[in-house]
């Protein structure tokens, strides 16, 4: 199978970052826009020769996950797309890389470079309706609290203990909690993140959250930047090491197994329980959107500039864990 590269494609990319986009989700792209390398090598189309057909032929591609049977060996792929054994995708997962490559499309008419397709060819498809769970209160609460009565190492006790309470304390994303560092931990718990498409906010931690917090920093013996570090690895080597991701995800799952939590659980979860709790007690949905690092709807856009006091003053209010 002959590698068909789609032109410019590095071009595409350095715009992107020029244009300020974040690492992850120029990542995300070139991922994407490789699958549909992928395509067109085994295909043996020549991107100036593309149709209307061979989109639909590349939705095909997608969907039954004939991609994992030509990647064969290529682990990190199969591991970003396959969502269950067989590798068939999600249809907003589908949807990510079809509007990924609507987006170099989009690139080349823009810098008047040669494209055999315009980018309304590229339609999105139907998206399956998913009813969002998340698990009751005191599951969660079971949750955050299993590190201190599971674990035996007193550093990953009360460090697993602090990051989960963190979590459904702030709402953050996973990804903005490995990101922090210790110097943006202070009595008044009011943390400024840069989060998804490098937006500004603020989130808040409870007085719960601190106390966690404060007592896993009393463990601390290293100079590293990082709030959460990991106990192999770095602890007294690399200043800028931090936890991983995968590990705060593999353990959530593991304690949601022990505890026998049904509802699949994970860190992504903490945070839809945080809203969902926040709401449930009467929080504003202008506040828990703010709170979140959701774009504003268009309906609240004129509450969104006197709206971050407000969004403080709810989270104190209403959220459920606040002692």
């Amino acid at each position: 199978m002959k590698d068909i590269l789609l032109e410019h494609k590095k071009e595409f990319l350095l715009n992107l970052l020029n244009n300020n986009y974040s690492k992850e989700t120029i990542y995300n792209y070139e991922r994407d826009l490789s699958l549909f390398e992928l395509f067109l090598s085994d295909r043996f189309i020549d991107f100036k020769n593309i149709t209307k057909q061979d989109i639909v032929f590349f939705k095909d591609f997608l969907r039954t996950g004939e991609y994992i049977k030509i990647l064969k060996n290529d682990k990190s792929v199969i591991h970003n797309f396959a969502k269950d054994n067989k590798g068939e995708l999600s249809s907003r997962s589908i949807n990510r890389v079809l509007s990924s490559l609507r987006s170099y499309i989009k690139y080349l008419i823009d810098f008047e470079l040669f494209t055999p397709i315009s980018p309304e060819v590229i339609k999105l498809i139907k998206t399956e309706k998913k009813n969002s769970q998340v698990a009751e209160l005191n599951d969660l609460i079971r949750l955050i609290e299993f590190p201190t009565f599971y674990e035996k190492n007193e550093f990953v006790k009360s460090r697993n203990r602090a990051i989960l309470e963190t979590l459904f304390s702030t709402g953050m994303r996973i990804s903005e909690l490995v990101s922090l560092n210790r110097d943006q931990i202070n009595d008044d718990g009011k943390i400024y993140v840069l989060g998804k498409g490098k937006k500004q906010r603020f989130v808040y931690l409870t007085e719960r959250s601190k106390k966690y917090i404060f007592e896993y920093l009393s463990l601390r013996e290293d100079n590293m930047s990082a709030l959460f570090i990991p106990t192999r690895g770095g602890r007294l080597g690399n200043v800028n090491n931090r936890i991983s991701t995968n590990y705060i995800q593999e353990r959530i799952s593991f304690y949601r197994k022990k505890i026998g939590i049904v509802v699949p659980t994970s860190a992504h979860s903490l945070r839809h329980g945080f809203a969902t709790y926040l709401a449930e007690d009467g929080a504003s949905p202008v506040a828990i959107q703010i709170l979140l690092g959701h774009e504003s709807l268009q309906t609240t856009n004129k509450y969104v500039h006197a709206s971050d006091k407000y969004a403080e003053e709810s989270h104190k209010k209403f959220h459920p864990l606040t002692q």
